[in-house]
């Protein structure tokens, strides 16, 4: 499946779930039985990578969240408004189904997602990722993600840095 051309789009009822494998379970159960009832309830969009015309090749979720300024390292929180938290958007999941891995998707991904974000009318400060095992923060760490002091899975992107053109997105 070398060279496949991806389009990505919001998942909707023409996709076909039942085929993604990404080969972790509760990425997999998710994306199969619950993302449909969450984006019903508007509390997750779901992004899904098109390889042809339905076959999902991978897929990533995003919501609102926020990021108490306190967790923040102090170099950053102090440049920002005395607010008790910041606004920020959470990427939920990201998954790639294994027979689409290593052609750079998780990083096309990614960039999709952050390209979302800031095109976005609604305010953020940063996007913000939950890390599912160290290897997933290792990709997020590769891509310019900050760890939250004292925790390491979450990690987060100023998005005035994703702008910038500072972050760094290169084949995972």
């Amino acid at each position: 499946m070398r060279g496949a051309r991806f389009r990505v789009v919001s998942l909707d009822a023409t996709c076909d779930r039942t085929a993604f494998d990404s080969g972790s379970e509760p990425l997999d159960q998710y994306f199969q039985r619950q993302v449909t009832q969450d984006m019903r309830r508007r509390v997750t969009a779901c992004f899904v990578a098109l390889a042809g015309e339905t076959r999902i090749a991978g897929y990533y979720t995003l919501a609102s969240a926020s990021l108490l300024l306190s967790d923040l390292p102090s170099h950053l929180g102090k440049k920002l408004p005395r607010y008790p938290s910041v606004p920020a958007v959470r990427m939920g999941r990201l998954a790639v189904d294994r027979r689409f891995r290593g052609q750079g998707l998780g990083g096309a991904l990614l960039a999709d997602a952050l390209d979302r974000t800031i095109r976005s009318e609604i305010a953020a400060y940063a996007l913000l990722v939950d890390a599912k095992d160290e290897s997933a923060a290792s990709f997020y760490r590769h891509h310019g993600f900050i760890p939250l002091p004292g925790v390491a899975f979450t990690l987060f992107l100023p998005l005035s840095t994703a702008r910038e053109g500072m972050f760094v997105l290169t084949p995972s």
